[in-house]
């Protein structure tokens, strides 16, 4: 089992849950699309030879993003993350993957 963590744009965080709900995230048990999602402001400088989907190149960008979490059954875990990056409006979308345990009691 893995958690996925990505960074996305306001506008654009449905195609993304979307694209990894459809590829075979966030299934717990007998539920399916389970994410938590965390509004915050990030922010990045697109540097020389950049193509942007938000702001200008050597400019820094402040913008509202969602932090979507969910976990991922290891035989999806491949799928996933190609759904996620093509879903996904950024040239370099910021994510995190971790092995993630289950511990049974």
């Amino acid at each position: 089992m893995y958690k996925v963590i990505v960074f996305v744009n306001v506008e654009d965080k449905e195609i993304v849950k979307e694209a990894m709900f459809k590829a075979g995230a966030g299934r717990i048990g007998n539920y399916e699309h389970c994410c938590f999602e965390t509004e915050g402001l990030g922010q990045f400088r697109p540097l020389d030879g950049a193509n942007p989907t938000i702001g200008k190149r050597n400019n820094l960008e402040k913008v509202k993003e969602v932090r979507i979490e969910t976990v991922v059954s290891d035989e999806y875990i491949t799928n996933v993350l190609r759904a996620m990056l093509s879903a996904h409006p950024y040239e370099e979308p910021a994510y995190d993957v971790f092995k993630h345990e289950i511990v049974n009691f």
